[in-house]
């Protein structure tokens, strides 16, 4: 005998909605989505081809997912922000290709009019990750398991961070970090750089996740050359304002540069500040 509650019903050209779904039909499906059980997709909302949204996910408010993502169950994306200051402005959710959602993450949308909350391509966001409202996360970042992002947090590319700790609002984790499993997150922390402990404190370059990344075989990347750069600017006695400003007129590569860069940001007024090197 036919089970009539696990058929998927095609009501939007080229998807699979089940029965006990709740999808708005203004909502904009594309070729091959899958609405699994109990999931709700509210008017507003754009998924792209491929991507298949699990059980009693709920996807709300002027929201975008790419194509082939994978929403896991008990997802929620683009409720209001936790922003006292929010008012009711129609902000946004971007998220890119081919990401997945483990369970029961949530990703708010921006606080203020004409403002978004950012999701690249090919992220991996575990159970219980939080992304607060106008953050911006690159591509190929690992979150582990119950990763806390504040609002206004900026990840940038192949990121890996650790699970069960939080990061501070307004933090910027740099390319290719590595953070250790429940660091305290309330300062920058740089690109190329392993952070770990509570709190955070920078322990030196993520060299295996250097070695395993495409680095290696780039022609404008020095390994040593970026341990030099990083010894100069953590490790010399000097304030680390002049310690960039005598790394910046040595010789730098691609990695070394991207370090400098980071950091001249990362020491303005704006900036919350590098994370301080342990033993420092």
């Amino acid at each position: 005998m036919e089970n009539k509650n696990n058929e998927l019903r095609s009501s939007f050209s080229g998807t699979k909605v089940h029965p006990n779904a709740s999808v708005d039909p203004s909502a904009e499906l594309h070729d091959g989505v899958i609405i699994s059980q109990g999931a709700i997709v509210g008017p507003e909302v754009t998924i792209g081809e491929g991507t298949v949204i699990g059980p009693n996910a709920v996807i709300t408010g002027r929201t975008q997912i790419g194509i082939y993502n994978k929403v896991f169950p008990n997802v929620f994306i683009g409720l209001d922000p936790q922003d006292l200051k929010y008012k009711g402005a129609a902000t946004e959710v971007i998220i890119g290709d081919n990401n997945t959602f483990r369970e029961c993450v949530t990703i708010n949308k921006a606080t203020d009019e004409g403002e978004k909350t950012i999701i690249g391509n090919n992220n991996l966001l575990m159970a219980y990750c939080h992304i607060g409202h106008n953050c911006e996360l690159g591509n190929r970042i690992v979150l582990s398991n119950s990763v806390q992002v504040a609002g206004h947090v900026k990840v940038e590319d192949k990121a890996i961070i650790g699970g069960c700790l939080g990061v501070h609002q307004f933090v910027h984790i740099g390319y290719l970090a590595m953070i250790g499993g429940m660091t305290r997150v309330d300062r920058d922390v740089p690109p190329f750089c392993l952070a770990e402990g509570h709190p955070g404190r920078l322990r030196g370059l993520n060299r295996i996740g250097i070695k395993r990344s495409d680095l290696m075989g780039n022609e404008d990347f020095d390994l040593k050359l970026l341990q030099n750069t990083w010894n100069l600017l953590f490790k010399s006695s000097d304030s680390i304002s002049n310690s960039l400003e005598k790394a910046m007129k040595g010789k730098l590569d691609l990695s070394s540069s991207k370090l400098c860069s980071f950091l001249k940001k990362s020491i303005s007024k704006e900036r919350r500040g590098p994370m301080p090197v342990v033993n420092s």
